[in-house]
């Protein structure tokens, strides 16, 4: 059975996002946080993503750029089998790099509970704050990994709108010399 979890960057106030989308605050990276992104990306067997995550994504990952700056994280996101939950998005056919991409226009959670238990490698969504707020809200995340930023926005997106209380239990944390914070959680 598969396991669907998190990997989200927040500020300290909990946003996802700026009000208007802009996530430049977290942008970039030294070293230290590109060798984690390069191993926390490998162990997924099918990365999810909303609709403006995975259009940002395509218009990256597979470029000649990103494969020259991180070619470890760009051989894993051209690689791997990908899931995009969006309405309004077309089936997308593969690319010449990008390959391996599946539509999927409703969150229905017998579907997506059936996916997991058919499935023999597991699931994370990156980035796509509105697909963690309903994969949350209807008890699909079986962990939760959360890049805390050191920077305060005042105003954005929250992660955890409208999702009911949850407690959950630390499994790991780890800070960055940039001021970062990884923490990872499961639900209790």
């Amino acid at each position: 059975m598969g396991k669907i979890g998190s990997f989200t960057h927040v500020s300290l106030d909990g946003f996802f996002a700026g009000p208007n989308g802009e996530i430049d605050w977290f942008k970039g990276g030294d070293e230290e946080d590109r060798e984690f992104s390069a191993r926390a990306s490998g162990g997924s067997g099918t990365l999810i993503f909303g609709r403006t995550t995975y259009e940002m994504m395509a218009s990256y990952w597979p470029t000649p750029e990103a494969m020259k700056m991180d070619p470890d994280v760009a051989r894993v996101m051209n690689t791997t089998p990908k899931m995009v939950f969006s309405r309004t998005m077309k089936p997308v056919m593969d690319g010449r790099v990008w390959k391996n991409v599946q539509v999927i226009n409703e969150i229905r959670r017998d579907e997506i509970m059936k996916m997991k238990r058919e499935a023999d490698r597991d699931f994370v969504i990156l980035g796509s704050g509105s697909i963690v707020q309903q994969f949350a809200r209807l008890g699909l995340i079986d962990e939760y990994q959360l890049m805390v930023n050191p920077v305060i926005l005042g105003a954005g997106k929250y992660l955890f709108r409208d999702v009911d209380r949850m407690n959950l239990e630390l499994l790991e944390t780890r800070p960055f010399r940039n001021g970062k914070v990884f923490l990872r959680y499961r639900p209790a």
